[in-house]
């Protein structure tokens, strides 16, 4: 009966044994060549003339590591103006050509194509969920499905008020900018800078004005033939795209400049009029001024300036900036946040506020799981989830990476980040962080309650925790580092657990050789009580291991001690579900 939960034990016991052993976090550990692939786990979409005959069957789940060779198109020579940006993206398979071996580069793209592109192209965090049923011109089997909702859930792509997505239609120019600057979070442009930019500024639509200022001012927009010439209603080409694209690639710090002396470097709008844009696609604008000019930071912005840190982030650097947005901070109960700029409470502010700061850049695909030293002294525990594409730093989660400055970047977050050893209840309210929230998440990862195995290891049958048994598990996470376990041992004597546990930062793991995973241990101690009728309580020793299985489920596996009439242990293996 318990022979498929024995091997599962065996693996469970082999992984704690790694990471009680680990004297430090460890990291997840990837190959030199996945690391220089640009993109995340899209799937292989190609460009019209494949996406025909392809099926859900023969799509892959990761993004293909570059090629190794040079690629080339007889459509695309090798004065063609954008052939940089084309060559460069199909090396990396972010776009591909036609089974005759062309690109086509003047050929219009449609907006199921260029979402399958931002799909291939970008890594980034989901800012919301598409509604059940999805759009209504889009079916399950459509072959550009899954990257269209990739791209409305990643804040790239919206549909129509009537609920279509429009698939088929072609994509303007002005859109595609919109998009990439919407999903990059290249918002609140200094929308005065458009006329001295582009002779036809009174050409872009209301909408768009603000998102065509910020890709302006982060050096996205290409315009050819005529740097001058913005022309937004027309129909975005092959060439347009991979231009765009490798530009916003450009800014996240993922790809390299092109070289100034290469004649596309004179279309890239900003490049030639401004100055050459710096290495990793960094504008002039320092951390403090581009979370000025963005409407998410306005809160931030503030507060860097009460709190006196405003000039040291604008000169120095390089710094990793965890930013909460506007929505963050008013989680806060507005009394304490009032009593944080008080000239009395200035020093926990600026305790609060260098928690948030890292020293030296650290870009979104550089982040590893693990513990991350901030200015404030205390370290941050990151938890990168690879397969849903999440980044958590304590109990908040990165809504938008790899906002670029001139001296770091900037990834926003939905929570204000709060030091173990620092209180808001005595400045007002009660959004007291570090304080008890029950069923919040720890830094070791979701609270859950689930169903599990219990393979009994000694007892002499006085309790069903030293017997073969199914159990009742659950976690409910208390502060950031504590939480309370109850679970259920059922059998002839059902017996009651109710720890209280320390859980430890997550780590990563690799017992086998291959892929790291992120685990997070626990240890605790706590009461174990006997129903029988000779009820007994005695004391409980726990500990064990929680592994993410994505967004929605816990692997738990955890080792219990129960000191009642004799010593019963049992392991547990299980799965919880997690709120």
């Amino acid at each position: 009966m318990f022979s498929n939960l024995h091997r599962l034990l065996a693996s469970t016991v082999m992984v704690m044994g790694v990471s009680i052993g680990a004297v430090s976090p460890a990291v997840i550990s990837t190959s030199a060549q996945a690391q220089e692939t640009v993109g995340g786990n899209a799937s292989d979409l190609r460009m019209p003339s494949q996406k025909l005959s392809q099926t859900p069957s023969q799509t892959p789940t990761q993004t293909p590591a570059p090629t190794q060779g040079t690629v080339s198109f007889p459509d695309v020579s090798q004065d063609y103006w954008a052939r940089p940006f084309i060559q460069a993206l199909a090396e990396r398979n972010i776009i591909a050509g036609f089974p005759d071996g062309t690109y086509k580069p003047e050929q219009p793209v449609t907006r199921a194509e260029f979402a399958a592109i931002i799909q291939k192209a970008f890594n980034q965090n989901r800012v919301r969920q598409l509604p059940t049923g999805g759009f209504r011109d889009i079916r399950s089997n459509f072959w550009a499905a899954q990257a269209i909702t990739t791209a409305f859930e990643t804040g790239f792509l919206s549909g129509y008020p009537d609920n279509t997505f429009r698939p088929n239609q072609q994509i303007t120019k002005v859109q595609a900018v919109v998009s990439l600057a919407s999903g990059l979070g290249l918002t609140g442009g200094d929308t005065a800078i458009l006329t001295s930019f582009y002779t036809d500024a009174n050409a872009i639509p209301t909408y768009a004005v603000s998102q065509v200022a910020g890709a302006t001012q982060a050096s996205v927009v290409v315009n050819y033939p005529d740097i001058r010439v913005f022309n937004p209603e027309v129909p975005l080409t092959r060439a347009d795209a991979a231009a765009h694209v490798y530009q916003a690639l450009v800014r996240q710090g993922r790809l390299q400049p092109i070289a100034s002396n290469l004649p596309a470097a004179s279309y890239i709008v900003g490049s030639t009029q401004t100055g050459t844009t710096p290495p990793g696609g960094q504008t002039g604008s320092d951390i403090v001024t581009t979370a000025s000019a963005s409407n998410s930071f306005t809160v931030l912005a503030s507060l860097l300036k009460t709190a006196g840190l405003a000039e040291s982030l604008q000169q120095g650097g390089p710094f990793t900036v965890f930013a909460p947005t506007d929505e963050a901070f008013a989680r806060l109960p507005k009394e304490t946040l009032d009593r944080l700029q008080q000239p009395e409470n200035r020093e926990t502010l600026i305790r609060i506020l260098t928690y948030h700061v890292v020293p030296g850049q650290l870009t979104a695909s550089q982040l590893k799981t693990g513990e991350i030293n901030t200015a404030e002294g205390k370290p941050v525990n990151v938890n990168v989830n690879t397969s849903e594409n999440r980044v958590t730093v304590n109990n908040a989660q990165v809504t938008q990476a790899d906002i670029s400055a001139s001296n770091g970047v900037i990834h926003a977050i939905n929570r204000v980040l709060v030091p173990s050893d620092v209180s808001l209840r005595g400045l007002g309210g009660s959004g007291d962080q570090a304080g008890v929230e029950a069923g919040r998440a720890t830094r070791g990862g979701r609270s859950y309650i689930g169903a599990a195995g219990n393979i009994g290891i000694t007892g002499g049958g006085g309790s069903s925790l030293g017997e073969g048994n199914f159990a009742v598990i659950s976690k409910i996470g208390l502060t950031n580092n504590f939480s309370i376990r109850p679970s259920a041992v059922f059998g002839d004597n059902t017996t009651v657990l109710v720890p209280l546990t320390f859980d430890l930062a997550p780590r990563a793991a690799n017992p086998t050789g291959g892929q790291a995973f992120p685990i997070s241990p626990y240890i605790g101690a706590g009461v174990a009580i006997e129903t029988d009728d000779d009820a007994e309580v005695g004391l409980l020793l726990t500990g064990g291991l929680d592994i993410p299985l994505g967004s929605r489920f816990t692997l738990n596996g955890g080792v219990n001690a129960a000191f009642l009439d004799e010593t019963d242990v049992g392991i547990q293996v299980g799965v919880g579900f997690n709120f």
